[in-house]
């Protein structure tokens, strides 16, 4: 054997060494059991302490052949999706996933069908093109144990160690949505729809919102359909429900929203990527129920609906400043009252109020405090809450709507 050779292999395993002493045969343990047993990585195993750079290469084609497998999982319909929505080679069969794109490739489909974060898109990038300097190593390049251990690190813990991902299906949740019972998500329901695609995420989104919509459907299905939007709501991708938004834009472009689609975009988290003028609209419109209903005491029965139904619409959460100034004034002045202690029923009653309406009221304040606490201030230096106030203990009501809103 020649002395260069010799050299080569010495420098080789001296490197060797080194790569197994920093860890790097440790997080092979930690790649999933249907990998551990195959050939590609126990030639892994092998080459590190000889080899460690033809070792990075071999994991690094384990990594693009799991995420083929994973992309082929997730579905041909998802992938083709996603090549034409970003300008990558089409796609129509299996073999074109497997076969016929590149590992450069396979890398920018992963991140587009959500297979990979964009920091593990990042990573996995920067792996590939170590191995291809690893793969010409020379005088003037070779590869540094940090090279190896980065490979090593990223191709594990981000494809290797984690098992394919079962894309949740439309049908899948249609067939959950229209039992005859209420529906009840799993984890692993869940989990699924959180790294599903944007695409997918917006096809069950819409299917949702519709069917929440549709009266010709039972009550049970429109209301399983709002209880999974509910409970989807906050594993949505933002673009999602932007998308979302704009299909209720376009759908009632020139028509107010009506209270049932208001009360389906809350319980979706669509509420604040609408249009403010829309949103504006419907809250003057709320505001406009609560005047017709009155906030006199007399009037209790006809309180209930309207402040149930601004509750559904998630209270103060996204009403502009102009309707909620003037409801936080209407409600204020009806959980005051005025001033009791007469009549037969009324004696014991030093204020006469709505008791359908305070304990409501009550729940609103202290829900949305922060967010009305200025609306209360101005309220309170109104003409008819000054002249309210005057009967103690209708001020005392007033101190306890201060409380609530306080940030105290």
């Amino acid at each position: 054997m020649s002395k260069d050779k010799e050299l080569v292999l010495s420098s080789s395993e001296a490197k060797g060494g080194l790569v197994v002493a920093s860890g790097a045969d440790s997080l092979l343990n930690r790649i999933r059991p249907e990998w551990q047993a195959r050939g590609l990585i126990n030639r892994t195993r092998r080459l590190l302490p000889i080899d460690p750079s033809s070792a990075c290469q071999r994991l690094l084609n384990a990594t693009i052949y799991d995420l083929r497998h994973k992309i082929v999982v997730a579905g041909v319909d998802l992938a083709k999706e996603a090549a034409a929505r970003f300008k990558l080679p089409s796609i129509s069969l299996t073999e074109d996933i497997t076969e016929n794109y590149s590992t450069a490739r396979i890398i920018d489909l992963s991140y587009r069908m959500g297979i990979l974060s964009r920091t593990e898109w990042r990573k996995i990038k920067r792996c590939y093109e170590i191995r291809g300097d690893l793969e010409h190593e020379d005088d003037e390049y070779e590869a540094d144990i940090d090279d190896i251990i980065y490979i090593f690190k990223n191709c594990v813990e981000f494809v290797l160690s984690k098992d394919p991902v079962e894309i949740i299906r439309v049908a899948d949740i249609k067939e959950l949505v229209d039992a005859p019972k209420a529906a009840v998500l799993t984890s692993e329901i869940l989990e699924e729809y959180e790294h599903a695609p944007n695409s997918r995420q917006r096809e069950i989104g819409e299917h949702l919102f519709n069917t929440a919509l549709d009266s010709k459907k039972p009550d049970i299905v429109r209301q399983n359909s709002v209880e999974l939007l509910r409970q989807f709501k906050s594993i949505t991708k933002t673009q999602v429900l932007v998308d979302i938004g704009e299909l209720i834009h376009e759908r009632y472009k020139r028509k107010r929203l009506e209270l049932v689609v208001a009360k389906v975009a809350y319980a979706a988290g669509v509420f604040p990527y609408l249009k403010q003028k829309k949103v504006l609209d419907f809250f003057e419109w709320m505001y406009e129920r609560f005047q017709k209903s009155g906030y006199h005491w007399k009037q209790f029965d006809s309180h209930g609906e309207p402040l149930d139904d601004f509750e559904d619409v998630g209270g103060f959460m996204h009403c502009p400043k102009q309707p909620r100034e003037k409801l936080v004034l209407w409600m204020t002045l009806c959980y005051l009252g005025e001033p009791g202690g007469y009549g037969d029923w009324g004696r014991s009653r030093k204020v006469f109020n709505s008791d359908v309406a305070a304990p409501r009221i009550k729940g609103l304040f202290k829900k949305h405090g922060s967010i009305i606490v200025a609306d209360l201030e101005k309220a309170k230096k109104r003409k008819l809450v000054k002249a309210a106030v005057n009967f103690k203990p209708i001020a005392r009501r007033l101190e306890t709507l201060e409380d609530l809103v306080s940030d105290e």
